[in-house]
């Protein structure tokens, strides 16, 4: 299955009093393009809370390589690098369209959780086609 980038204008509010997209907004931008990514593979967000699930943040990074500006457009590629029964970690890169340049690297790392008994939970017991959908497309799934 091919991803397509999650594409995204920058807009003015986002910025900073140096016309640069303020720092906090990379962390949206990651959770719209793994909004995307689930859009994509047919098993949006609200399906996954349909089942009772939520992916809960353990972790983020971001590396900020150079900056994005008021108007540029970019690309967010979006891949699951790890996936284990009750975690999962999700890499982004951002890339400006028009110089094709790395503006942003980042990773999320998220727990699986059980919205009505409060606790984690196993995502290959919860929702197995998810879990096989991401096994398809994860780049080194772990059994745990």
């Amino acid at each position: 299955m091919k991803i397509k980038p999650y594409r995204r204008k920058a807009n003015f509010y986002e910025t900073d009093q140096m016309a640069i997209i303020h720092h906090s907004n990379y962390i949206r931008w990651f959770e719209e393009a793994r909004v995307d990514f689930l859009d994509q593979i047919d098993f949006s967000y609200k399906k996954v809370v349909e089942y009772g699930i939520e992916f809960g943040i353990l972790s983020v990074y971001c590396e900020y390589k150079s900056m994005v500006r008021f108007g540029d457009i970019v690309s967010i590629d979006v891949s699951l690098s790890e996936l284990k029964n009750m975690k999962m970690s999700v890499d982004y890169k951002i890339i400006d369209e028009a110089s094709g340049e790395i503006r942003t690297i980042g990773k999320t790392g998220h727990f699986f959780f059980d919205k009505n008994k409060q606790q984690p939970v196993s995502l290959k017991k919860a929702i197995p086609e998810l879990y096989e959908l991401f096994t398809c497309l994860c780049v080194s799934p772990q059994k745990d």
